[in-house]
């Protein structure tokens, strides 16, 4: 994206369907004291939780900074919505499931102006449409292409609060698309960049980002800072606190993100912060294991054709793309070989359409497609791991140990994965913690440049 006058223009970049800001435009001149915060579906599940949001807010409000909130559906509304659907018709168009999902957003943010309404706070609800958000890309899985702040400046300038749905914006014909997973704090992050708040506060129903799923390691910590490249892949690894989208968009455009707890108050619970901007030289310089991270939405799946003479690796990337969906831990069959294999891992939820899509592309070839759902994915979140490889040696020794198999592993400077049974995921993620002792402060650092929490 970029900043044009009171307009942000997007392009479509990166495989992960993230758009780009230009960051130098982007980056606060310090002069700008707009809040963004975002809230998510489980912290406005209630009616007491939707006044308490709204307190918060009003707090705020009331130190005189101009206010933008965006939300989410409350509590399980998008799958109560999805399951309407199913049960109302067999088969149902990208276009008419879009316009039903937006509408739990659309609850939420009427009823939060509502809220903030009742406590003598001048607010107005506004839809992706009405906020000038436009998207791009396909029903369910779009991207933010471009945001005509115009209404949002005279919203603040009258001294007024913007409640922003999240998830959704318009497209050029007109009609609703959903932003696909991670949508509401992608545009919490997206409108932060273009009013160059700085910073973006990210409430939900955890008090911050820690060392591993609190609900599997009860002894996993809550880190106070976490470098935004760590985050970004923490997130892709399966945390799911953020989504990667939101990362990525918040690295590129030197937003600094704050996790909260929506359910407590900030001076008890600080949060985690995530620093505009990432320390490149801790990365190389230093290795430390920050994090064990899963993914239990997760499928393995494999391409076989018996003919060396058919490459299909472009092909199937091709439909990979048309599909829009991220892929993860990719590996092929080389020259040498007499037949042709390509596997690769990706959203269970996805697996389906996407094993479809391929078996169309293979007709009438000697081609297979196989689809397991068996599988989990469990990932070692570290600084400097490429430099360190005796971390990804003794994370492979904890497993075999334990028997626990291990297979496909990939590693970076930042992430070093395994493709593990789904069943033995959980007894892992609890031994790697124990191994790595991530439950003593001294083997994560605070990332330097920001504030430290």
């Amino acid at each position: 994206m970029i900043i044009t006058g009171q307009r942000l223009t997007a392009g479509l970049h990166g495989s992960r369907g993230v758009s780009g800001i230009n960051p130098g435009r982007a980056r606060n001149n310090g002069a700008s004291r707009i809040s963004v915060q975002k809230y998510g579906g489980s912290s406005l599940a209630t009616v007491d939780q939707l006044h308490q949001v709204a307190r918060r807010v009003t707090d705020t409000y009331n130190t005189g900074r101009p206010t933008v909130v965006v939300v989410s559906a409350r509590g399980h509304t998008t799958d109560e919505l999805l399951r309407l659907a199913d049960t109302t018709g067999r088969t149902r168009s990208g276009r008419e499931t879009d316009q039903l999902l937006a509408t739990g957003e659309g609850a939420s943010a009427a009823l939060l102006a509502i809220a903030l309404q009742d406590l003598g706070v001048p607010a107005i609800s506004l839809t992706g449409a009405q906020a000038g958000i436009r998207a791009a890309g396909k029903h369910g899985s779009g991207v933010i292409a471009d945001i005509d702040t115009r209404r949002l400046q005279r919203i603040l300038a009258g001294g007024e609060v913007a409640v922003v749905t999240g998830f959704q914006g318009v497209a050029d014909t007109g009609d609703v698309v959903t932003l696909g997973r991670g949508g509401s704090d992608t545009t919490a992050v997206a409108i932060a960049a273009v009013l160059r708040a700085g910073s973006c506060e990210i409430y939900t129903d955890v008090p911050g980002i820690a060392t591993a799923d609190p609900r599997i390691v009860e002894n996993a910590r809550f880190l106070p800072a976490v470098d935004v490249g760590v985050m970004a892949e923490m997130s892709f690894a399966g945390a799911k606190v953020l989504h990667s989208r939101c990362v990525e968009l918040a690295a590129r455009h030197h937003v600094e993100l704050h996790i909260r707890s929506s359910k407590e108050d900030r001076s008890v619970t600080p949060g985690t912060i995530i620093p505009a901007g990432s320390d490149g030289a801790m990365l190389e310089n230093h290795g430390v294991v920050v994090a064990i991270a899963h993914d239990l939405d997760v499928a393995r799946v494999s391409v076989q054709c018996r003919s060396r003479r058919n490459d299909l690796a472009a092909d199937i990337l091709a439909v990979l793309y048309e599909q829009a969906v991220p892929v993860d831990l990719v590996a092929r069959s080389g020259p040498q070989e007499d037949d042709f294999r390509m596997s690769f891992t990706m959203g269970r939820k996805d697996s389906e359409k996407t094993l479809v899509a391929l078996q169309e592309k293979m007709a009438g070839l000697d081609a297979t497609v196989h689809v397991d759902k068996n599988v989990g994915k469990l990932s070692l979140i570290g600084m400097g791991l490429l430099n360190r490889p005796e971390y990804t040696a003794r994370m492979l020794s904890a497993l075999a140990a334990a028997g626990i198999p291990t297979s496909w592993l990939s590693t970076s400077q930042i992430r070093t994965s395994v493709v593990i049974p789904a069943d033995r995921v959980v007894s892992a993620v609890r031994l790697l913690h124990d191994e790595f002792e991530l439950e003593h402060d001294g083997l994560v650092p605070v990332s330097a440049g920001s504030a430290g929490r």
